[in-house]
This record gives C-alpha cells, structure tokens and sequence, in this order.
C-alpha cells in the first residue's frame, strides 16, 4: 500500500482527519444540541428511497466507483439497503446488500464512548494527564504527557503528531506502541488545548489507556462494552494478523493515481489503524451504533453531554459548519434540517459516511475504494444528505 493509501487513513474524511482517514474521519457539529428523547417518528418522504438510489447509482455511473452500498433508517425504526455497482470487478458478482466493509474512522467513536464509560465509572478522569495512566509514554520534543489530558486526545486538540502521516510504504502488523513511538520522533504540532487538529495518535493512547485502566485488551472492552449489549451482529475489531473480512462483502480497491487501474485491497492488515480506525462493519449496525449512542443507551447522560457539547470548530478537515466532539462530530444538513451526528471514516479499498439525527433518522453510505477526490466525497455525503433531509 502506498503513500496515498497511507494518507488517506490521516485523513478520514478529509484529510485525515472524519471523516475519512485511513482511519478517517469525519462529521462534526455545528451547534450544541441538547440530547434528550427522541421526537415522535413522522412518515418518511416517499420519493427519498428513489433519490438514494438514483444518487448511488451516480456514484458508479458518473464517479466510478467499483460499488456503493446505503442504510437508511426511518425514525419509527424501519430500514432499507441500497446497493449499486459491483461486488468484485473479477467476476461481477452482486454487492451483497448490507455488505461489511472497514469503516476506519467510525472507530474512534467507539473508542471514545468505552473511555466515557469509563469516565462515567469513575475510573478514568476527562481532564486528568496522560501520564497518570500511562508515565512516561509520552515525550517528545515539545510533547509532555503531564499537560495533555484525557480530553485533549478524545477532541483532537492535544497537539500531537500524526504517526500515520509517517508510516510510508510499511505495510505490516504494528503494535500500538509502536504507532505512538513513530509519531513521538516529530515535533509538537502545538500546545494542548490551544488548536483543533486531526491526529490518529490521539486515539491510540485512548485506547492504551483503556487497555491499563481495565487490563483488558481494547478489542475484549468494545466487544463487551458495546457491540454485544446493542447487538451489533457484523461488527468486530480484527485479531492481530488477520487481514480478511469474514462476512459477506463487496471488494474493496485501490488506484495509484487517477486513472491508474484498479487494485484489489480488500485483504490488508489493519493494526496501524487500531483504535483510530480497525474495526469492520456494516451500514445496518453503524446506525444502530449512533442511534443507541444518541439516545443514550450507550452512556449515562453526563457523559453523552460531554461528548456533543465539548466541540471545536474543524471545517477544514470535515467542512463548512463542522464541529468536532469528543470522538463525536456533528454536521448541519444543507435542506436546514438541522445537523446529523456521526463520525465517518476512510480506509484504503473503503470509504464510509453517515450519521444520525436527534429525531432518530440515520443514514450510513459505503463506497468501494477511498476517495481523494474533494468533489466524489461531496456527492457521497450528498446520498447521505438526501436520505436524511425530510
């Protein structure tokens, strides 16, 4: 994998940043939003499945783009698939609908609702230092893990280098302090607190933490912690060599440059993503996931709080009205509807966008290769704007 794929996990979704990045990332928030119960479910409008469709079918047509895949809940909580393209260039074989892809980025989110559980059990501190979990670990040249707290590294605002803006061409199994150790070597972007800037190293200590405060492995605490008590059924965080996807799947792929051919990417090891962007899933459990975390199932209302309404401005990475959480990134819908909550991620052969709104709608849209074009990456979140705008 080469230097582009490498960036495009820095940046999630834009660069590295949500919504895409090899993790990637992405949405954020534009205005505090209280979080309360949802509103009463109102029927959906009829034409919105036909603009799905017709948008993803655009994106293979004019964009294209191997396959596009789309989830879409309606507030009373009924759902529907989309697909368009093909499964696997090689045989033309059919998108399996609600097919599992990587979804980078999404990851930190789960990341950062463990840690806030954990906040909320009184064992970790949101504006405690880093060194009190983890003495020591981080020093650099500018870089005191005694003045970045917790905080700092769930909203991207501790200053600390991006290890995968050096990862290069070394495509192998990393260990996570390895992640941490490569982007110790750099200089401090800035100091803690003073900035808002995407770095995938945030969320990889976050994860270490978790891994000390619980003596567990982070992948045992995301497995125990949510996907099994929301019941996400094609969600896993991959065990260390395992480069496959296990369920049905469309390929994913990867172009040098435009123009380039294709390549299959769909096996790949994701240990530099971690807790910044590892976990594999589908449409269907991603908006389960952020609607149990909107409506509080997942943390306790402090918490929740916590993470919608400590957001920084980050349109240069997520775009205009943009607001970064913690692990949480709120954008507004363009029809005036409000904003959407979610994260979105990017991962070389996938790219995911989504979120949900506080009156229970949620869209998820899955392409087949990551994207560097600014203007394909508009019209993927434009799928997502046309099933979630009333």
């Amino acid at each position: 994998m080469r230097e582009q794929a490498w960036q495009r996990f820095r940046s999630p979704q834009r660069r590295a940043g949500r919504r895409r990045a090899v993790p990637a990332a992405a949405a954020v928030a534009v205005a505090v939003v209280t979080m309360g119960a949802l509103t009463p479910p109102a029927a959906s409008a009829a034409a919105r499945p036909d603009t799905v469709q017709q948008r993803l079918n655009a994106l293979v047509n004019s964009d294209g783009l191997p396959a596009a895949l789309a989830g879409v809940q309606d507030r009373e909580g009924h759902t529907s698939n989309y697909t368009a393209g093909v499964g696997d260039l090689a045989t033309g074989s059919k998108v399996p609908d609600d097919g599992q892809v990587r979804i980078g980025s999404n990851t930190k989110t789960f990341t950062a609702v463990v840690v806030l559980q954990l906040v909320g059990e009184g064992k970790i501190g949101l504006d405690v230092p880093v060194d009190t979990y983890l003495p020591g670990l981080v020093r650099g040249e500018g870089i005191d893990g005694s003045r970045i707290t917790v905080r700092h590294l769930l909203q991207q605002t501790s200053g600390l280098p991006n290890y995968s803006n050096y990862l290069g061409d070394d495509v192998r199994y990393f260990e996570p302090r390895e992640l941490v150790d490569i982007a110790l070597r750099h200089k401090s972007r800035f100091d803690p607190g003073k900035k808002w800037e995407y770095s995938n190293t945030n969320y990889v200590l976050a994860g270490l933490i978790v891994e000390k405060v619980t003596g567990r492995p982070l992948a045992e605490e995301m497995d125990r912690r949510i996907i099994k008590r929301i019941g996400l059924r094609h969600t896993y965080f991959p065990a260390p060599g395992d480069a496959t996807i296990r369920e049905p799947h469309p390929k994913g792929y990867y172009r040098e440059s435009a123009g380039a051919p294709l390549h299959d990417i769909t096996e790949i090891d994701p240990s530099w993503g971690w807790a910044a962007g590892q976990l594999i899933s589908t449409n269907s459990d991603l908006n389960r996931f952020f609607t149990a975390l909107l409506t509080g199932r997942l943390l306790p209302e402090a918490q929740l709080t916590q993470m919608r309404s400590a957001t920084r401005p980050a349109e240069k990475t997520f775009g205009p009205g943009a607001r970064y959480g913690l692990g949480l990134v709120s954008m507004p819908l363009p029809c005036g509807d409000g904003v959407y909550w979610g994260h979105g991620g990017s991962f070389p052969g996938y790219e995911t966008r989504g979120g949900v709104t506080t009156d229970g709608r949620a869209a998820n849209v899955a392409v087949t290769m990551q994207l560097t074009d600014e203007a394909a990456r508009k019209r993927v979140d434009r799928v997502v704007h046309a099933a979630l705008c009333r």
